[in-house]
């Protein structure tokens, strides 16, 4: 697939009901849970990549106190550039706003999100062990084993420094 063939834009209001059930799809409800705290990312800023009329990535983030958290990113096509691409428009906006970081949380089972955030110059800077206990007790759905078979129980810590 040709990079070129896709587009990105801004979330709008019209977008909200689709992120609302995309993340529900995805993350098996419309509340992600990190580090004790709860987002629905149907009502964060974000971006949408589109494969001509069909919506087939998401990122949303949140800018608080000059630092961006990166709160989800699917994508549906792998291995295309669209979750670098996102990740960029992202970076983009960070600068804009003075923010001095980026920063986001995945588990240890997600080995394929690990990997992409260390190739685009992500830096794992921290370990909770067992963090995802207390994350089941706001949201059960959580999985106690992964696809791959991995106990999902860490969560890791990634950011990104960005220079003034």
């Amino acid at each position: 697939m040709i990079q070129s063939q896709f587009t990105y834009r801004k979330i709008d209001q019209k977008d909200r009901l689709w992120i609302e059930n995309f993340i529900k799809e995805h993350w098996g409800s419309d509340m992600i849970v990190v580090h004790n705290d709860s987002y629905f990312p149907s009502k964060l800023d974000g971006y949408i990549a589109s494969l001509e009329d069909k919506k087939i990535g998401l990122i949303t983030f949140l800018i608080k106190n000059l630092k961006c958290e990166i709160v989800s990113l699917n994508s549906v096509i792998e291995n295309c550039g669209v979750g670098s691409n996102l990740m960029k428009l992202v970076e983009k906006e960070a600068k804009k706003k003075d923010c001095n970081e980026i920063w986001l949380v995945t588990t240890n089972n997600n080995l394929r999100a690990i990997s992409f955030y260390q190739k685009i110059g992500y830096q794992l800077v921290a370990v909770f062990p067992n963090a995802v206990e207390q994350s089941r007790k706001i949201k059960p759905e959580i999985p106690l084993v992964a696809e791959n078979k991995i106990p999902i129980r860490d969560e890791l810590k990634f950011s990104l420094k960005i220079a003034s």
